[in-house]
């Protein structure tokens, strides 16, 4: 009862206060949303086969990272609304506690710094509590 409650006051808002202005916003909020959760939800349902794919892909060109690896989301905290995967290398022990890799974008003057946290939390609140001994190997994203 109370969710149909608030899709009506969500449909009396969007006709009364702003029309199809309004709309189109939230429908690209939305699709944006759903891309990141999207393509989340790939990076862990296919971790491993990334994983494989780096490893001889950087291996073949002889730049295959030394021990242990695993593929990870890449969270934002920036402005630039990136998402995707890294491929973080490191101990075992420290590789396994990896949850994510916060990206964190800041601008000086005219560049864009973009900082890749290993992370053992996949929540994008406070500040991420950095993975030590690990480090980042090789980055797949996508502009949203």
């Amino acid at each position: 009862m109370t969710m149909k409650r608030v899709i009506a006051v969500l449909v009396m808002v969007a006709l009364l206060g702003g029309g199809l202005a309004a709309m189109n916003a939230w429908a690209i909020d939305l699709g944006d949303i759903l891309k990141v959760g999207g393509i989340a939800f790939l990076v862990s349902q296919y971790d491993k086969e990334l994983d494989t794919f780096i490893s001889s892909a950087l291996g073949e060109r002889g730049a295959a990272a030394k021990g242990a690896t695993k593929v990870v989301p890449i969270l934002s905290l920036g402005g630039g609304g990136y998402i995707g995967a890294a491929q973080v290398v490191g101990n075992p022990e420290n590789v396994k506690s990896v949850k994510a890799v916060f990206q964190v974008e800041g601008r000086i003057g005219s560049f864009t710094p973009r900082i890749l946290v290993p992370t053992t939390t996949d929540k994008v609140t406070g500040s991420p509590d950095r993975a030590k001994g690990v480090g980042v190997s090789a980055v797949i994203e996508f502009r949203i």
